[in-house]
């Protein structure tokens, strides 16, 4: 009895890695499109590029195996272990957001990382569909994991202030990262 149950739990989606935060995944080397991304640990991540979004993939696996939902506060970046946690801040408002990156991408020429419709949403961008950012590795509270885990936001954060916020819009047209 028990074999037909699994696969019947297979036909109907049942094949997909839990959402929990262990085993982290750096994963190997791998290319798209004649680029090669080398995944690593990298604990001090502070970059500043473009993000976009995406959320038309639901119910797709994720590159570590879990279930996509576009409503969910998750991200995938080209390289960073899977999950990691990072804050996000919208260089145009000041809006930050922690987010779970918990797949591979964006392949797109100068983006940074693809946020899911969700996150889109809490950080003020998806009507413009993408938007100069900061991303920052960060170690949210278990608290804070566990809400994103679970498909909810992390606790709100305030605005960075506005010479802050001056000083990376500067650093990132001069091609800083």
């Amino acid at each position: 009895m028990t074999l037909p149950l699994l696969a019947l739990s297979a036909c109907a989606g049942g094949n997909y890695r839990p959402v929990a935060d262990a085993p982290v995944r750096i994963g190997p080397a791998y290319s798209i499109r004649g680029t090669t991304y080398v995944p690593a640990a990298a604990p001090a991540y502070d970059a500043l590029g473009y993000a976009s979004w995406y959320g038309g993939e639901s119910g797709n696996h994720t590159a570590n195996g879990e279930k996509f939902r576009p409503g969910w506060v998750t991200a995938a970046h080209t390289t960073l272990p899977l999950p990691t946690y990072v804050e996000v801040t919208a260089l145009d408002s000041g809006r930050r957001i922690i987010v779970r990156v918990n797949d591979r991408g964006p392949f797109a020429r100068g983006r940074l990382i693809d946020l899911s419709r969700g996150a889109a949403e809490q950080l003020g961008m998806k009507a413009q569909g993408h938007a100069p950012v900061r991303v920052r590795r960060v170690e949210p509270s278990e608290k804070d994991r566990e809400r994103l885990r679970k498909g909810k936001p992390a606790a709100s954060m305030s605005r960075v202030p506005e010479r802050e916020l001056v000083r990376l819009r500067a650093q990132l047209a001069a091609g800083g990262r």
